[in-house]
């Protein structure tokens, strides 16, 4: 009888050890799993209250030498905030940029309705001079600027609207040489020795360095 008891008594003891280790490493396993887990971030609850979503926003590069970054960086910005963008040139064939990036324009200028966009960007480069020389450009520009929409340029592209006469009253920044203060001036505008400038309904900023900065502060005009 004493025997029988021992058994069971050790059988008691397996069963226990046995258990609880299995318990703990299931509640370690739970507490482990809830702390590595990375969150899921909806990026549209990020974006502020009121914002008008629907605004398109249209760049205007040269077909030849418009800068890479003053494009990219900014529409890349834009578009991960929700905005539609598309792209313009003189024509629809392939536009090239000063650091070999090849574009597809979405639409030729003299297409373009400028109801169907709420803020026009001027993008610089060492071909953008061209744009301020082209009448359907500058005709755009101008009836953007008439109805009201936001306007924007980066490097010489700010020489283009000064060109539009655009910029006449309003203070505004440029890629700084001899000719391009000369346009700025010439326009009306006063220079401001900074990467970004805001003025109301229109952005400027001097060169690609400034791409970036130039990108988050469109989104807020955008969204103010």
């Amino acid at each position: 009888m004493r025997w029988l008891v021992a058994v069971c008594l050790v059988f008691a003891a397996f069963m226990l050890v046995g258990c609880v280790p299995q318990g703990v490493t299931e509640e370690s396993s739970k507490g482990s799993s809830a702390r590595g887990a990375e969150p899921v971030i909806n990026d549209e609850l990020t974006q502020s209250g009121g914002v008008n979503m629907s605004a398109k926003v249209l760049f205007i590069i040269a077909q030849n030498n418009f800068r890479d970054e003053e494009l990219v960086r900014p529409k890349a910005i834009l578009e991960k905030a929700g905005y539609k963008c598309d792209v313009a040139s003189l024509s629809t064939a392939f536009a090239t940029g000063m650091l070999g990036k090849v574009v597809k324009p979405d639409i030729a200028v003299r297409e373009v309705d400028v109801a169907d966009y709420e803020l026009f960007v001027v993008v610089g480069g060492s071909g953008s001079p061209e744009l301020a020389k082209n009448s359907e450009v500058i005709t755009l520009l101008a009836a953007a600027d008439d109805s009201g929409k936001k306007l924007a340029a980066i490097c010489l592209g700010s020489v283009v609207l000064a060109k539009a006469g655009v910029l006449s009253g309003n203070k505004a920044t440029v890629f700084k040489t001899k000719d391009s203060l000369a346009a700025l001036q010439q326009g009306g505008a006063t220079y401001v020795e900074q990467s970004v400038v805001t003025d109301f309904n229109l952005v400027t900023a001097n060169g690609p360095e400034a791409a970036d900065a130039f990108g988050n502060e469109l989104v807020k005009l955008l969204q103010s």
